[in-house]
């Protein structure tokens, strides 16, 4: 876990489950997942050992934080792109 509080601790789980609940073809903002706290959502993936779709959370630009490896994950699964960038317009999971 990234912090040691349950108040913290749940608003992980919460984030994980949103993140492994992203449909393939489809993608989430970090605001996406937590619009009160995008830098945590990027922790999480980060530092969490849960086998998650962590690819499937780019930039609120549409851009992969994780570069090639992830728009190539991306592209495997049909995701639409404008360029180097997801095109948010017609990936972006519904909310």
């Amino acid at each position: 876990m990234v912090t040691s509080s349950s108040s913290d601790e749940s608003r992980v789980a919460r984030i994980v489950e949103r993140i492994r609940a992203i449909p393939a073809g489809f993608v989430c903002t970090y605001g996406d997942i937590d619009p009160h706290a995008p830098r945590l959502v990027g922790r999480v993936l980060s530092t969490s050992q849960d086998r998650m779709p962590w690819y499937r959370v780019v930039r609120a630009d549409g851009s992969a934080a994780m570069g090639a490896r992830q728009i190539a994950l991306l592209r495997r699964e049909g995701v639409p792109f404008r360029g180097e960038r997801v095109d948010l317009r017609r990936a972006r999971l519904p909310h």
